[in-house]
């Protein structure tokens, strides 16, 4: 005989350990942030905005943490790992290519044609040409607009 509900789906601790570095996540934001140096004069500087996105992950870590002493997780799906190493393909090139001097716009475009590969996108030419586009828009945006330095590479030179 079992005691215990049916009903109820068994508590997995175990499940709780994305809750732990979702807040522990959040933590270091909060300790890294509070060494920022703020030079405004109304009060709120570079140290507000990662204070907001610790915010969002202990209220996702507490949200987790719930779902999973309650056992109301969902079953994990299968994953299939030619995504994920696409993405970190893409991450990797993004980094290679800035770290060599290929500039925001280059980089970012190989960035934004590996990720629509993995979600099953294979026109390659086409999101390329979006991408260079939408690269170009996005940095013209921080550069001229917003007056924010972005990596300079051969394209941003031309510009």
């Amino acid at each position: 005989m079992t005691s215990g509900d049916p009903a109820q789906p068994p508590r997995r601790v175990d499940r709780a350990v994305i809750a732990a570095l979702l807040a522990g996540l959040a933590a270091v934001l909060v300790w890294d942030a509070r060494g920022l140096q703020s030079t405004t004069m109304y009060g709120m500087g570079p140290e507000a905005m990662p204070v907001v996105i610790a915010t969002g992950l202990a209220l996702l870590a507490i949200g987790n943490l719930v779902d999973a002493l309650r056992g109301n997780l969902p079953a994990r799906e299968s994953a299939d790992p030619v995504p994920v190493v696409l993405i970190l393909a893409g991450l990797a090139l993004l980094i290679a290519i800035i770290g060599f001097g290929g500039g925001f716009i280059l980089a970012t475009s190989a960035l934004f044609v590996t990720t629509s590969a993995a979600f099953g996108r294979r026109a390659v030419l086409v999101d390329s040409v979006i991408a260079l586009v939408m690269s170009t828009l996005i940095y013209l945006a921080f550069d001229r607009l917003l007056t924010l330095s972005l990596p300079a590479g051969p394209l941003e030179r031309l510009l």
